[in-house]
């Protein structure tokens, strides 16, 4: 498969089978998220995974969404604002930038995996903050859920449902 095509069958799944994911696949994903690129490599990210019921209760209450309890895995993506690369010439702190990067990196090795994801970011921030005791330096920027899905995507809903290339391109100049 090409990395296209990989990228083509990745969509946002939010009907999960009841089946557990196996702990090779989650350490898998989460390789996947520690070898991602970062503006000068500070990797200024930490994932909380939540797996087991007692865990996963309290994590359902972050977002309010029922389909959201179905997953079997929560990830709750958090960045390190401090160990970040800031640009000096605007302040422009890069930590969400290369946890998005990292995000991207467990969903594309989940699609190869065969399990799905989505990617939440209408959360309940300072709700998740306190439920889980987040020093003033970590801030939650994204839950993913990771299961075996119930639902599917087609893959050829890009030609259909994402903007031509001509509409997003500028060759040379800004048009």
């Amino acid at each position: 498969m090409t990395f296209l095509e990989l990228a083509k069958l990745r969509f946002s799944s939010r009907k999960y089978k009841s089946q557990p994911v196996e702990n090779e696949k989650i350490l898998k994903v989460l390789e996947a998220a520690r070898v991602a690129p970062s503006a000068s490599n500070k990797q200024p990210w930490k994932f909380v995974v939540f797996t087991q019921p007692e865990s996963l209760s309290k994590a359902y209450q972050m977002y309010h969404r029922e389909w959201f309890k179905q997953a079997p895995v929560v990830i709750l993506a958090c960045a390190e604002v401090d160990k970040a690369w800031v640009r000096a010439e605007d302040n422009k702190n890069h930590a969400d930038i290369d946890l998005a990067i990292a995000i991207d990196h467990i969903t594309l090795q989940a699609t190869e995996l065969n399990l799905a994801t989505c990617w939440i970011c209408n959360f309940y921030v300072e709700k998740t903050k306190q439920l889980f005791n987040l020093p003033a330096h970590i801030e939650p920027i994204a839950i993913l859920t990771l299961a075996y899905p119930e639902d599917n995507s087609n893959p050829e809903r890009h030609n259909f449902q994402r903007k031509k290339l001509e509409d997003i391109v500028n060759w040379e100049t800004f048009n």
